[in-house]
């Protein structure tokens, strides 16, 4: 059954559980999400980014592991990729059959806990797509290593995985900015945090009708996750700043890492 309001208990901020997301995504928050991206907006900032990365790298087949309301299935689909589409949140599976259907599609979706995946996802693929900020619902560094594990192993044997995050260096270091441009393009939504220390970003979602509704989140540093993505075998990562090459560290509001599953030879190996 799908819950109809969040509940956080009386000290939202002590919540701080990888299980939580479920009761944080309620029916209501998610009819609204979209409001939230803009799917013509977000289309404009981000353009082929995501399609010629995956099209460069000779991708085919691709599993969605946070599909959200379908927006980057959607897009996938239409650019001729072979889609799979999981999430964690029944409510975001729901929104992203609908969404699909009426632009022309029909989503292949499993619900799905990253750190169970290839429980429920048994092919092999040639890239994982991991977006919108999704990691960071994981809390604890096992969870985290074991999602990864799980992509790697998901993967075929020279996939790739594309997962992106807020930049929270520059927001627990400096404080929060952002340039509203390329990730939460509604015009009528704020998303800022209410609370940020080194375990927990706590952000408050304000709609135009009034309505508030709050996500937890782990700030992920961009040095740790890129080092645990190496630790559990990935190679060879490249991050992106809002989807350019060359940036100042202070500038994105988000990165994008692309890491290959494919053995890298260094100098010197046999």
């Amino acid at each position: 059954m799908l819950q109809e309001h969040q509940t956080f208990g009386k000290d939202p901020k002590a919540v701080r559980e990888s299980d939580h997301f479920q009761q944080e995504y309620v029916t209501s928050f998610v009819d609204k999400w979209d409001e939230l991206i803009d799917w013509e907006s977000r289309a404009k900032s981000e353009g082929r980014f995501f399609i010629d990365q995956l099209k460069e790298r000779g991708v085919k087949s691709v599993l969605d592991v946070a599909t959200g309301t379908g927006f980057h299935s959607v897009r996938l689909l239409q650019e001729g990729f072979d889609v799979v589409s999981a999430d964690g949140s029944p409510a975001m599976l729901c929104k992203a059959f609908e969404n699909a259907r009426q632009c022309g599609h029909i989503l292949r979706t499993i619900h799905a806990d990253w750190r169970w995946l290839n429980q429920d996802v048994h092919n092999k693929f040639d890239a994982i797509i991991c977006l919108g900020n999704s990691f960071t619902h994981l809390f604890s560094e096992n969870a985290r290593r074991k999602a990864l594990a799980e992509f790697y192993a998901a993967l075929k044997h020279d996939g790739v995985l594309v997962l992106d995050q807020r930049n929270y260096d520059i927001m627990l270091d400096d404080g929060f900015k952002t340039k509203h441009t390329y990730y939460y393009c509604g015009d009528d939504v704020s998303a800022e945090p209410e609370h940020v220390d080194e375990g927990l970003a706590r952000f408050k979602y304000a709609f135009s009708d009034g309505s508030e509704y709050h996500l937890n989140m782990f700030p992920l540093r961009k040095e740790y996750l890129r080092n645990l993505m190496c630790e559990v075998g990935f190679q060879d990562v490249q991050t992106y700043g809002d989807f350019k090459e060359t940036y100042r560290e202070d500038d994105p509001d988000y990165f994008i890492h692309i890491a290959g599953k494919n053995f890298v030879c260094e100098e010197g190996d046999q």
